[in-house]
């Protein structure tokens, strides 16, 4: 088990635990959470050995092998698979000593490496790390594609499939969910249900931590806290402590009338449908919640808009996709990935787009979003229409040595250009102010924004998307980089927004609470799903299923060669031991040996006779020349029968 007594962890002078003590047992699935800044990272680095703690005591046990997600970003032309088969360490040690041992002429070793290597897995270790990838999201076709040819997203992906090949004991997952998108996001908690080693992970994402985790460990004020079981109930138990605290309990009740206000609007409004009643358990759960709710350091609200087309956009026989490269040649014909797509957005839809990685929710998005222009068809705007989106790529979009403040000037010079200014405040004074309601006051509006988290750079892109007004939000991924009281910020404000609201996210308690109705992207096409999110997850898990059993066929056969090859190569190994040991081996090496020993004397009396030497010397020396030539014909004639013998027996 892991053991933490006592233990005090600072970074430079800020104290992180305070004498702080927990006991993790073999085989638990912790939840490890906290405000940002609370020590959540540093915890781990004292677990891979990185951090070690200023006082106190701290054990795990040393015969444990631990599994991790490399952080840098790999710069590699490896295969993606034969990177991720290098994530298993213990066959890459089996390997080694295979090697090692075909380098010497020790056939026991080498016996022994090669069985060592059949029994780490070396048989099926492609298929294995295929089957991971393929989770993960990438396609049959990019599974020999160079690790440098993907994108630094789909990097990570990769270095995450390395670490869950490692064979472990204790896995630390930080943030793992940030670059994944709901289908893998599904196989990946399938996964980790299975694993039985212990797990501690870092998450902002609820449903990811309610699904895999049974114990929560709360860093607060310095301190260790466990409870007992996963996300959602170390909320319950929490709520119900500060509702034990009075004084703070009596603070929060404005915010909370708010809240259960807010929360009877929205259940009201609800239809039958199957997804609205996901979204009224999201908004009761919100109910039951309420003390921490309110008391989360963050919150917002989009402005209502100045007004609200209806139909927000009208799509009339659309194909979305990408336009031939600039370079390609004349008449290449452009990418279609969505076709004949004829829908209508009315003024307040909540919409979730669904669908799994690379059928185009994002192209979808980015086509309303005017980034990219439809193939074919008619997409008709309501008169009026003011866009506020958020794109995956939005932070990298943001200027690196630019301040908060100097992106709201700029973004308030390009809406009064583009004649959108609708009634914004737009003095420097308010736009500090503004800033402010988003967490960025003081000196931080003057804080260049590449010295930023990727946190705080969601916020300032969220920041200037409200200060716009818009009446149609697309969000494509707007959670990755969001901690948990963002989040559930962010969700409110969604739900009090009197917009429409497009939203593609991998965090399924966003999509529950927020939205009533769902589209299905898949096949080329756009359909509404009857179904709820539920029903959407045991969709994905049976086609990450599908493909599962189709890598696995397709392996099979090679896979069964490679494991004959590897048994064939050890009893090739045992029979040249074998050999080696038998009487006629020992009687081949006593030859040599004799051998070596008459042609070195041979050649020293040669030696002599070439120097000036007394005639009875030399008569002497050539009787015991003729008796050295005449003993090494008779071993040579002894030598050639014994190989012979040999050979046939290793044949």
């Amino acid at each position: 088990m892991i053991t933490l007594k006592n233990v005090t962890l600072r970074r430079s002078a800020k104290v992180l635990l305070d004498s702080a003590s927990v006991t993790l047992n073999p085989g638990e699935k912790v939840g490890l959470v906290g405000r940002n800044g609370a020590g959540k990272s540093s915890l781990f680095a004292l677990l891979n050995g990185n951090l070690h703690e200023d006082a106190g005591e701290y054990y795990i046990p040393a015969q444990w092998r631990m599994g991790q997600v490399a952080q840098d970003m790999p710069e590699t032309d490896q295969s993606a698979t034969d990177f991720v088969v290098e994530g298993d360490t213990v066959l890459q040690a089996a390997q080694a000593e295979v090697t090692a041992s075909e380098a010497t002429d020790d056939y026991d070793r080498m016996a022994h490496a090669y069985m060592a290597l059949q029994d780490a897995g070396a048989h099926d270790a492609p298929a294995r790390a295929q089957a991971l990838i393929l989770g993960l999201g990438f396609k049959t076709t990019e599974l020999t594609n160079p690790v440098n040819s993907f994108s630094g997203g789909w990097r990570m992906r990769l270095q995450l499939a390395r670490a869950l090949m490692c064979p472990s004991d204790l896995l630390l997952l930080d943030e793992p969910t940030n670059h994944l998108d709901l289908d893998a996001l599904v196989w990946l908690e399938a996964w980790l249900k299975r694993y039985e080693g212990t797990m501690v992970v870092i998450s902002h994402d609820r449903e990811f931590l309610d699904a895999v985790t049974n114990v929560t460990l709360h860093i607060d004020a310095g301190k260790l806290v466990r409870y007992g079981g996963n996300y959602s109930k170390f909320e319950d138990m929490r709520a119900e402590q500060m509702e034990l605290q009075q004084n703070a309990f009596a603070k929060q009740q404005d915010k909370i009338a708010h809240l259960q206000k807010f929360i009877a609007r929205f259940k009201a409004k609800a239809s039958k449908a199957k997804q609205a009643q996901s979204r009224v358990k999201a908004l009761d759960r919100m109910e039951k919640i309420a003390p921490l709710l309110a008391d989360a350091e963050f919150s917002f609200e989009f402005k209502e808009p100045a007004n609200l087309p209806n139909p927000m956009l009208s799509m009339t026989g659309v194909s979305f996709g990408y336009p031939a490269p600039e370079n390609a040649p004349a008449g290449t014909p452009p990418t279609v990935i969505v076709q004949n797509v004829s829908r209508s957005v009315l003024a307040g839809q909540r919409i979730g787009i669904l669908g799994a990685n690379g059928q185009g929710k994002s192209t979808l998005v980015k086509t309303v979003a005017r980034d990219l222009q439809p193939i074919g068809g008619d997409v008709t705007e309501g008169k009026g229409l003011n866009i506020g989106y958020f794109a995956q790529q939005e932070l990298d979009v943001l200027r690196p040595s630019d301040t908060p403040l100097e992106h709201m000037i700029r973004l308030v010079k390009e809406m009064t250009t583009a004649g959108k200014i609708a009634g914004q405040a737009t003095r420097e004074q308010d736009l500090r102010s503004f800033l402010g309601t988003f967490n960025f006051g003081g000196d931080m509006v003057k804080q260049a924004v590449g010295s930023m988290s990727g946190g705080e750079k969601a916020r300032l892109v969220l920041c200037m998307i409200v200060w716009q007004r818009p009446n149609l939000l697309l969000l494509d991924e707007p959670t990755n980089h969001l901690d948990l009281a963002t989040r559930e910020a962010l969700a409110m404000a969604l739900n009090e927004f009197e917009g429409t609201v497009m939203l593609v996210s991998h965090d399924r308690a966003l999509l529950r609470s927020v939205c009533d109705e769902f589209w299905m992207v898949s096949r080329g096409g756009v359909a509404p799903f009857d179904g709820d999110l539920d029903d959407y997850q045991r969709y994905l898990l049976d086609e990450a299923k599908r493909q599962r059993e189709e890598i696995k066929e397709a392996s099979s056969k090679q896979a069964k060669a490679e494991a004959k090859a590897t048994k064939d190569a050890a009893a090739i190994g045992k029979s040249v031991s074998k050999i080696k040991s038998s009487p006629a081996q020992r009687e081949l090496t006593q030859i040599e040996d004799r051998m070596k020993t008459l042609n070195a004397e041979g050649a020293a009396l040669e030696s002599r006779l070439s120097a000036a030497i007394l005639p009875a010397e030399i008569a002497d020396m050539g009787k015991r020349l003729k008796q050295i030539n005449d003993e090494l014909q008779t071993l040579e004639e002894k030598w050639l029968a014994l190989s012979s013998e040999l050979e046939s027996l290793s044949a």
